[in-house]
């Protein structure tokens, strides 16, 4: 189901709970919110639609990925950027890393590590950010 944008920054600055198998229904609502907002959008978060769940969801050149309960565990290559929120209005300075190593789990409950860089790396940590309460 498509869901509306949430902007309302005291809901957005709460950190986000554990995401569970009940909270399950929630990986199409991302997916489907996303794709509605793909030509202004490249990621999104959970409490982006409405739910304080630690669930993003990233454009990938291959799809959509999904990541429940991402932590970033390594980070290199510090820079400093813009960036524009869906959420948002206008741009802000926010610190970035060039290259991430992320643990979470998948859309089957499964653990996963996976190294990222470049914009892909800048879109995650913009989500969690989101999933700590940070607004940039």
């Amino acid at each position: 189901m498509i869901r509306p944008i949430v902007k309302d920054t005291m809901f957005l600055s709460q950190k986000a709970e554990k995401f569970e198998r009940e909270d399950a229904f929630l990986i199409t609502d991302l997916e489907d919110t996303l794709k509605a907002n793909s030509e202004r959008c490249v990621g999104m978060a959970a409490n982006m639609i409405g739910y304080n769940k630690a669930a993003i969801i990233v454009d990938m050149p291959f799809g959509q990925l999904v990541m429940l309960n991402p932590q970033i565990i390594k980070r290199s290559g510090r820079f400093e950027v813009m960036e524009g929120c869906l959420s948002l209005k206008g741009e802000r300075k926010a610190v970035r890393f060039q290259s991430i190593e992320v643990k979470y789990q998948d859309k089957s409950f499964k653990w996963q590590r996976q190294k990222f860089s470049g914009f892909t790396a800048q879109i995650i940590q913009h989500e969690c950010d989101h999933l700590q309460g940070i607004i940039i």
